[in-house]
């Protein structure tokens, strides 16, 4: 789950990291107002969940209350595109207005799980307020490293050996150290899957803040965190996803015309794989997982279609714990429910898979059956192409 900046930079106060002073604006004469009470000189941001917003123009130096109203009124309201959004952009509905900050130096610190050693970590780099996958690419070198041990958490030793490592003057070292240690705590005590400050600026005046905040969260811990469901924006969701996991399934859109229902994480992988193999392109990932009622199998289904890119759907079912009877059950039903008007191909294997064809074929309807994956993908493939060529 993500939350927006603003959010994350109310969480950081609270483990006694220091942010710029700032509101959220709904509306122009709202950034208006708290630019005049900042004194003037700020920063229109506008609240996504998305990076790049800088380069795509939701970032924006205003001098005066009346320049902030004018660059409110053009983003609110407006498709924002980044890198992270896609062609379809997102759109603005809040903006955080923020105190102008003479700038020293800006860094880059994140926490992180670090999957090679199976550790939390935590990340610096003296290339700040630039894309880290850049300075990765570029210049590795440049990125600092500190495994946390789970048992004694983040060291204070650890800390300053970052902040000499990242050229900190002595002075700002203690601000420094008390900064990590606060976003470590946060990391670890919320359950985060990421923790980033991108830039962390050191000012003139000698204060250590963080000027932007991204943090995410896993979504298998949010039951034991109220507060951070209370914080998810669902307009910033694909409704097709959150209605999914409503529903206990695994959804993630993509972009292309062949709908896939599959049980289990790696055999959906595969058949996404499988399906591009035969030079198809998938429109999501969707797991139904090993115990899925026929109910939630036709919701799954429902979902599935109200894709408007999907031309074709490709139902591929290794049948353990999940029975083939109840998937081909909820197939139908859901097929006619929806009144089906696109291919639809269904390979079942495993426990019940009689009993779930009999199904298939005795329903009437026009389900091309599958005994194997391969055989599956080409037919799916084949017919949606067949389609998109009968539409021309």
């Amino acid at each position: 789950m993500n939350i927006h900046e603003y959010q994350a930079k109310e969480i950081l106060k609270r483990y006694g990291i220091q942010v710029p002073r700032g509101s959220v604006a709904t509306t122009a004469q709202e950034a208006g107002r708290i630019a005049r009470e900042l004194g003037g000189v700020c920063v229109v941001k506008a609240q996504i969940h998305a990076g790049g917003r800088g380069k795509a123009g939701g970032v924006k130096l205003v001098k005066s209350p009346a320049e902030a109203e004018a660059v409110a009124a053009g983003l609110l309201g407006k498709k924002l595109i980044t890198h992270q959004t896609g062609p379809q952009g997102r759109e603005v509905r809040r903006l955080l207005v923020e105190e102008g900050l003479n700038i020293e130096r800006e860094l880059y610190l994140a926490v992180v799980l670090d999957r090679a050693v199976s550790r939390v970590s935590v990340i610096g780099s003296a290339e700040g307020g630039v894309e880290i996958e850049e300075v990765a690419q570029k210049s590795p070198e440049k990125i600092l490293k500190e495994v946390v041990d789970p048992a004694v958490g983040l060291q204070p030793f650890q800390a300053r050996r970052m902040a000499y490592a990242l050229g900190l003057a002595q002075e700002r070292v203690g601000a420094f150290v008390s900064l990590v240690q606060g976003l470590a705590r946060a990391f670890v005590e919320l359950d985060c899957s990421l923790a980033e400050i991108n830039p962390l600026v050191v000012t003139r005046e000698g204060k250590v803040l963080a000027l932007d905040a991204k943090m995410n969260f896993d979504n298998n811990a949010l039951f034991r965190h109220p507060e951070i469901v209370a914080l998810r924006d669902l307009t910033e969701e694909d409704p097709k996803e959150y209605q999914a996991s409503e529903l206990g399934l695994s959804y993630i859109s993509l972009d292309g015309d062949i709908g896939c229902m599959v049980n289990g994480a790696g055999l959906a992988m595969g058949t996404m794989d499988i399906i591009k193999q035969y030079g198809g392109e998938p429109a999501n990932f969707l797991d139904v997982g090993g115990g899925a009622t026929q109910e939630r199998v036709t919701e799954a289904f429902k979902i599935l279609l109200s894709d408007k890119q999907v031309k074709g759907v490709l139902v591929n079912i290794f049948g353990g714990i999940m029975r083939c009877d109840v998937i081909a059950q909820g197939v139908v039903n859901a097929a006619r429910e929806v009144r089906l008007a696109v291919p639809l191909v269904v390979r079942l294997q495993g426990t019940n898979v009689e009993q779930g064809r009999a199904i298939l074929s005795e329903s009437g309807l026009a389900i091309m059956p599958a005994e194997t994956m391969a055989e599956a993908a080409e037919k799916i493939v084949t017919a949606v192409k067949g389609k998109l060529q009968n539409a021309k």
